[in-house]
């Protein structure tokens, strides 16, 4: 039967505690982008401290495989993050666990920025323990974050806020980058500009500091996660206690009582049947299948692109102190986040709930793919022209921010909204949490894939072309999965799913 308290959550007008909802939820995507997307800018401080004594060209350079390790060793912890917070959202409550996905996330980043000593190998190894416990806590605040603003949303506007969500990781990026700017003239004007050592040991504590400072959003919500009611649409299909999922929504939502008060209470029933059984797989499989390889092919791209952009435009500058090479690393990061990333998460917020989820997806892939084409077959004449001719690098840059801006106005975005939209709520966060890690691991192909193919200066310009049509293809593939297998859920009541007869 229908119940009145979910009906009245479908029909509820916009209201302050939907966008109180977005800025908790939202700030675990924030904190995850910000630590992520830092750790480039990082590892060109770790180069100029710690391989300062490499021959030329290499000095100052962080070894790839160090890179490729540092940046893929977080994405494992949010492989299995996504998978072990996504399966408790779904067993004991998505309220239970959200406080603590976060608070690991802060620890973490406090921990990063201590790294316990100074010698190079103390120094990597235990940065990479912390930066694999932050990632469990990214991981988890994934699935918890998006079914957690997808069940208090209406089904008019649920798209617009899961996106407006999951845009805050495009503000985690370019505060990244600010901060890193911010941080790096502060100690260059304390340094007086031209150090006689381009590497003042005083960088060493600079960016332990950068990584630090992504604890405080994540720390400054945790009383507000933690004051959250459970949602009320698990409280009353999960846990069938419809009283209290009424009172809960009576007490964040401005809808009375005598609106959403059931006439008769739901019995307790046994679940139907269990997760990935033969009679899932059979209602769901193709929905669980779309999500986890869309999201994985996605990744492939996003993140290839996102944590070395750096290494594909950007020239060492070795007559540069550290925090000069930074700070320009930075500049860079933070212009195309505001010129294409967080653009691409504004479109998506403002057409998902008009155009719908599987034609932006479709959309997004398509434009990617032929952007990634034209670079690929074109990176020859960009990696020749003479450094001082703008006209053809501005060009160039013009081309890649165009990937980033339609990979969130479109498969970035979606593959974060349709699984928190598509399964019954015993396991929405479980599929969402499944999809997600499927996701991470192409992440993880992404990145280390692609550091390890450009690598060396004599071949980069050959590699990087033939990775960039290849990212083409991957994105081609993304569009057809997406048009054969995705199911499209705008307007569409949460509910809808649970009628699985």
């Amino acid at each position: 039967m229908a119940l009145k308290v979910l009906s009245a959550l479908d029909l509820a007008r916009t209201q302050f505690y939907h966008f109180k909802a977005i800025i908790i939820t939202g700030m675990g995507l924030f904190t995850d982008a910000y630590d992520l997307f830092s750790i480039p800018l990082v590892m060109r401080f770790i180069g100029r401290i710690f391989y300062e004594k490499r021959a030329q060209p290499d000095k100052y350079v962080t070894p790839p495989m160090v890179v490729s390790i540092m940046a893929a060793i977080a994405l494992v912890g949010t492989v299995i993050g996504q998978a072990v917070f996504g399966r408790l959202g779904d067993l004991v409550g998505r309220r239970r666990v959200y406080g603590i996905a976060l608070m690991i996330m802060v620890l973490s980043s406090i921990g990063c920025g201590f790294s316990v000593c100074t010698t190079r190998s103390c120094v990597l190894v235990s940065l990479g323990l912390f930066r694999f416990i932050l990632g469990f806590g990214v991981g988890g605040d994934y699935p918890l974050s998006a079914t957690i603003m997808s069940e208090y949303a209406n089904k008019r506007t649920r798209g617009c806020f899961i996106a407006a969500v999951f845009s805050m990781q495009g503000f985690g990026i370019l505060v990244a980058s600010v901060v890193t700017m911010v941080v790096c003239a502060i100690f260059n004007r304390a340094a007086k500009g031209a150090p006689k050592d381009p590497t003042p040991k005083e960088a060493d504590i600079a960016w332990r500091l950068i990584l630090m400072l992504g604890a405080i959003p994540a720390g400054l919500t945790f009383y507000w996660r933690m004051k959250m009611p459970e949602t009320p649409r698990y409280t009353a299909l999960v846990e069938r206690n419809i009283i209290q999922a009424a009172m809960d929504m009576e007490n964040v939502m401005e809808v009375p009582m005598s609106q959403i008060v059931e006439d008769e209470l739901l019995p307790p029933s046994p679940l139907p049947y269990p997760l990935l059984s033969k009679q899932f797989f059979r209602l769901h499989g193709r929905d669980l299948f779309s999500c986890c390889f869309t999201w994985f092919l996605v990744d492939i791209v996003f993140y290839s692109s996102n944590f070395f952009q750096s290494r594909i435009y950007l020239e060492e500058n070795g007559d540069k102190n550290v925090y000069q090479d930074v700070f320009e690393a930075a500049k860079l990061q933070a212009i195309i986040a505001l010129c294409s990333t967080i653009p691409g998460y504004f479109f998506s917020v403002y057409f998902i709930d008009k155009v719908g989820r599987v034609k932006i997806q479709m959309m997004g892939f398509s434009l990617m793919a032929l952007v990634f084409l034209v670079l690929g077959i074109t990176y020859d004449n960009y990696r020749d022209v003479e450094l001082n001719d703008l006209k053809n690098k501005t060009s160039f840059l013009v081309l890649y921010g165009l990937t980033f801006f339609f990979a969130n106005f479109g498969p970035n975005t979606t593959t974060f909204i349709v699984p928190a939209g598509l399964f019954p709520a015993r396991f929405r966060s479980t599929c969402h949490g499944i999809s997600g890690a499927i996701g991470k691991v192409g992440a993880i192909i992404g990145s280390v894939g692609f550091v390890w193919a450009s690598d060396g200066e004599k071949t980069r310009g050959m590699t990087v072309s033939l990775i960039l049509i290849i990212l083409a293809g991957v994105c081609l593939l993304g569009m057809a999965i997406t048009f054969f297998f995705t199911h499209e859920t705008m307007g569409r009541s949460l509910e809808e799913n649970e009628n699985d007869d």
